[in-house]
């Protein structure tokens, strides 16, 4: 049996496993810098509340009522 050609089978599937080891390495240190992305849910739910907050003040501007002024005393 030849053990040169599994020393450097050995060899070739250590520095596979290296190289796969620091690509992973790398892909989780991109996926921690990477700027957090809101998903669709939470940009629903913003326009949502932004939606409730201008119809809201609209509402507020049409249905309120005057704020009623104090009334001066008659002289006589």
């Amino acid at each position: 049996m030849n053990y040169q050609d599994v020393e450097k089978t050995a060899e070739y599937n250590r520095q596979r496993i290296a190289e796969e080891m620091t690509l992973i390495h790398f892909e989780r240190k991109q996926r921690r810098a990477r700027a957090p992305r809101p998903g669709l849910f939470t940009r629903a739910m913003f326009s949502l509340a932004s939606w409730m907050i201008t119809t809201g003040k609209g509402l507020r501007k049409k249905y309120e009522l005057p704020s009623p002024t104090p009334c001066k005393p008659a002289s006589s």
